[in-house]
């Protein structure tokens, strides 16, 4: 599987969990709206001056990659802490989408911050 844009990636799974990583898309894009959809590492991932997470799905799972600063985020992400500071959300279980957005608003901040020391920042949240 080597999708070029995130619906192809979507597309390559059965319908229930389209519909999941869908509503994956559709959180990061309301706490982004401005961010880049992009394919990189072979999975979907937003882009807003740097990477902001990358997102896919799995046996079980979706899996969340970004890094979780914010200590009160990684408290409340810790019942889904996979390896290496990535995030499980199990099939089994309720997506949270709402954290989810909230994780993408924290590194979306820490971008935008970086990228104003740098001079580089173009927008803003």
């Amino acid at each position: 599987m080597n999708p070029q844009t995130i619906d192809a990636y979507i597309e390559t799974f059965p319908a229930e969990v389209q519909v999941i990583l869908q509503k994956v898309r559709a959180a990061i894009r309301k706490a982004a709206p401005d961010a880049e959809e992009v394919i990189s590492y072979r999975m979907p991932s937003f882009k807003q001056d740097g990477h902001l997470v990358y997102f896919g799905a799995f046996k079980k799972h979706i899996g969340l990659f970004p890094p979780v600063r914010d200590e009160k985020l990684r408290a409340a992400a810790s019942a889904y802490a996979g390896e290496k500071g990535n995030l499980r959300f199990p099939f089994d279980r309720p997506i949270p989408y709402g954290l989810i957005g909230r994780i993408v608003k924290s590194r979306l901040k820490e971008n935008l911050a970086k990228s104003a020391k740098k001079g580089t920042g173009k927008r803003r949240a």
